[in-house]
C-alpha cells in the first residue's frame, strides 16, 4: 500500500499517550513504524516501548538525536509544556498531533499556529470526538440546527485535576457544537460550582449565536453516572447522538398529500472504528499528502478562546455568589489531605 514506513513518535506515554503508542503500532500493516517513545520517566517509557515497539527516551534532545528519519510525532504531554515540546519538533521540520486543549493559553495557541505556517508542518489538536464514528455519521444529517442539548457526566476520578470541568470534559463539546452551529457566538451565560476540588467541578453554560441557534451544555465530573450525549433540533428533524454507544437516531417530519406529516424515525449507519485509530490514521494521512487535517490548530484555538471566555463567566458569577471562599476551603482541606499523607 506505500512504498517507505512512516516513521512515527508518542512524547508523553502516561495513560493517553500510551495509547496513541498502541495505535501506532496497530497501523503497522498500512506502512506505519512507531520509532520512538519519549517520557521524562525512563522506566515508563522502556515499558511502553517494550509493548508497542521503538526505542525509548527520556528526552526529546535524545529522540532527535537518534532517529533522524522521523516524520511525524504525538504530543501527550501535561498541556503546560505544549508550546515548549511541539516547538522543537516543528524547528526540526517535524509534524505534530498536539492533544487537547491545544495550548495553556492564546497567546501560546497562536504562537503553536505561527510555527506550523512558518516551518510548514502538517499540525493538528486531538479533539478526539471529531473521529467518534457517531460524530462522522452526522454530519451528513445536518440542515440548520438551531437548539443543542449536550450532556457530559463522569463520576469522579484524580485524574486532570490541574484543570477545571470545561477544558477537562465540556470543551470536547465546545468544539463539536461549534463546528455544528457555523455561526460567530452573541452572547453566553455560565456557572460553575467546586464540589469535591478546588476547582470548577460542575458547570452549566448557555450560549447563543449570532444564527439564534441557542446550545446549552452541562458538564460534571462529580456524577453517579456516565452521559455523553448530544442532542439537536432542526427545521423538520430532531437528532440524538451518543457519543459512549456510538450511535445516532433521527426523528424527521414528512409531508404527506393527506395533509396530516409523517414522523420518520431513523438510525444511520455508523462505523465500529476505535476514535482514537481514526484520529490517528487521519493525522498521518494529511502528512503522507501534505494536506490540511480534518482539525486544525484554528479549530483548537476556537474551542479554547469558548473555554476560557466560559471561564471567565463562571468567575465572574462566583465572585456574585461569593463561592471563591467555598473554592479556597476545599483548596485547604486538599492540601491538609496531602500533608497529612506526607506525614
Amino acid at each position: 500500500m506505500h512504498n517507505d514506513k512512516l516513521q512515527v513518535a508518542v512524547v508523553g506515554v502516561g495513560s493517553f499517550g500510551r495509547n496513541h503508542a498502541r495505535v501506532y503500532k496497530e497501523l503497522a500493516a498500512e506502512g506505519v513504524e512507531l520509532a520512538a517513545v519519549v517520557d521524562a520517566e525512563r522506566s515508563r517509557a522502556q515499558t511502553v516501548a517494550a509493548e508497542f515497539g521503538g526505542q525509548a527516551f527520556a528526552s526529546l534532545d535524545e529522540m532527535l538525536a537518534a532517529c533522524p528519519a522521523l516524520q511525524a510525532v504525538s504530543v501527550a504531554v501535561p498541556t503546560v509544556a505544549h508550546l515548549k515540546t511541539a516547538r522543537q519538533l516543528m524547528e526540526r521540520g517535524l509534524d505534530v498531533l498536539i492533544e487537547k486543549p491545544l495550548a495553556f493559553s492564546l497567546a501560546e495557541a497562536d504562537a503553536l499556529i505561527g510555527l506550523a505556517k512558518l516551518h510548514g508542518c502538517v499540525a493538528q489538536v486531538g479533539h478526539l470526538e471529531r473521529f467518534n464514528p457517531a460524530v462522522r455519521a452526522t454530519w451528513a444529517l445536518l440542515t440548520r440546527p438551531m437548539f443543542f442539548e449536550v450532556h457530559r457526566l463522569s463520576v469522579f476520578s484524580p485524574r486532570s485535576l490541574d484543570v477545571d470541568v470545561v477544558l477537562d470534559l465540556m470543551i470536547h463539546d465546545l468544539d463539536i457544537v461549534l463546528k455544528m452551529a457555523n455561526s460567530p457566538v452573541r452572547e453566553l451565560r455560565a456557572v460553575g460550582l467546586p464540589v469535591l476540588t478546588n476547582k470548577v467541578d460542575i458547570a452549566s453554560v448557555r450560549i447563543e449565536f449570532e444564527s439564534g441557534c441557542i446550545a446549552n451544555f452541562t458538564a460534571s465530573r462529580i456524577s453517579t453516572e456516565r452521559v455523553r450525549k448530544l442532542r439537536f433540533f432542526q427545521p423538520a428533524q430532531y437528532v440524538s447522538l451518543d457519543y459512549s454507544r456510538r450511535d445516532v437516531f433521527s426523528l424527521t417530519v414528512r409531508p404527506t398529500a393527506g395533509g396530516m406529516p409523517e414522523i420518520e424515525p431513523s438510525k444511520p449507519p455508523v462505523s465500529k472504528e476505535e476514535p482514537l485509530r481514526a484520529e490517528l490514521a487521519s493525522f498521518l494521512q494529511a502528512v503522507r499528502r501534505r494536506a490540511t487535517p480534518e482539525v486544525t490548530l484554528e479549530d483548537g484555538r476556537a474551542a479554547l478562546a469558548l473555554a476560557f471566555e466560559i471561564q471567565q463567566h463562571m468567575a465572574e458569577h462566583r465572585k456574585r455568589a461569593h463561592l471563591d471562599e467555598v473554592a479556597a476551603a476545599i483548596g485547604a482541606a486538599m492540601a491538609g489531605d496531602k500533608r497529612g499523607s506526607a506525614d
